[in-house]
């Protein structure tokens, strides 16, 4: 188990004495541990490059993931024998989507530091892409994102959906209207959400209604575009709506329903079967499904099929 642990830290690290600092021993210790799990494998874990720390190898990244996956049991295992009958306790490696992580994280884990003081959760933020590489990778355990193209071995649970929206400048001519359409905004400039399958999701919008928008902005952050937007540079599509009718910069904005019919995005927690069983895991699923569900801290008032898809 140590050796599994150093081998993990050299990994995280990508170099021996990363690892050896992290860990707090010296670095001989380290490559005798991780020469000696080697050689009991009968594999090459390492690639070594001179001053220019290690990379694993294809053996050695699927060794890294089993073991994160072993640790993270084996720390289970400590805190379960030592607080039977007691709230769940342990580290949960979560990912999350980039749009996602600044709407919901915030409320999600002052909740956790209320309701479940010994469950921690250790964030990795990126897109739809990078969430399902740290899963399969073994970087987190559980990913709160869309349901993009999802591997079949990932088990996938809905949790909300979430329907489109247009967000306008607050002083736009249709800010006051109960609801537009997208034939109404579709000659002014349209600031896309550029990440991957999210423009294509966005994209596919205008091609079923037989338009093509007129892209002013492309950006990877939400918060830039509902900035831009507020400036009076255009008009966005999202699915994630902010409490504020602010901007981060302070400009105002609003945002309106959009044609119905529309689809809407699925919000979806994914977990590979193995880490998904993990009791600490479930308890993290458990209180984000409980956050989106009526009366939940995120009540969205669209409620998804239970179960997993």
């Amino acid at each position: 188990m140590r050796s599994l642990r150093y081998l993990v830290a050299v990994a995280d690290a990508s170099s021996v004495t990363g690892a050896a600092r992290r860990m707090h021993v010296s670095q001989p210790s380290i490559s005798e541990a991780v020469a000696a799990l080697e050689a009991e494998l009968g594999v090459a874990l390492l690639l070594r490059h001179h001053a220019r720390g290690v990379t694993l190898t294809p053996a050695g990244a699927r060794v890294v993931a089993e073991a994160r996956l072993l640790l993270r049991h084996a720390e289970d295992f400590v805190h379960a024998a030592a607080s039977l009958g007691q709230e769940a306790v342990g580290e949960v490696a979560m990912g999350c989507f980039l749009t996602l992580a600044p709407r919901y994280l915030p409320a999600l884990l002052a909740g956790l530091r209320r309701d479940a003081p010994r469950l921690s959760v250790r964030v990795e933020e990126g897109d739809h892409d990078e969430m399902l590489a740290g899963l399969m990778a073994g970087r987190t355990e559980i990913a709160l994102t869309y349901d993009f193209d999802m591997f079949g071995q990932l088990e996938v649970t809905r949790v909300a959906q979430l329907a489109p929206v247009a967000v306008l400048p607050a002083r736009h001519r249709l800010a006051r209207a109960p609801r537009v359409t997208i034939a109404e905004l579709v000659e002014e400039p349209f600031l896309l959400l550029d990440l991957p399958h999210s423009r294509d999701y966005f994209m596919g919008m205008f091609r079923s209604l037989g338009l093509a928008p007129r892209i002013g902005f492309r950006s990877r952050s939400q918060e830039l575009l509902r900035g831009l937007v507020g400036n009076g540079l255009g008009w966005t599509i999202q699915n994630v709506q902010a409490e504020s009718p602010h901007a981060i910069d302070g400009s105002r904005i609003t945002s309106l329903p959009l044609d119905p019919g529309l689809p809407p995005v699925r919000l979806v927690l994914a977990a590979l079967p193995g880490p998904a069983s993990r009791p600490a895991v479930r308890a993290l699923a458990n209180y984000i499904q409980a956050a989106f569900q009526r009366g939940g801290m995120f009540d969205t008032g669209q409620y998804p099929r239970a179960g997993s898809t």
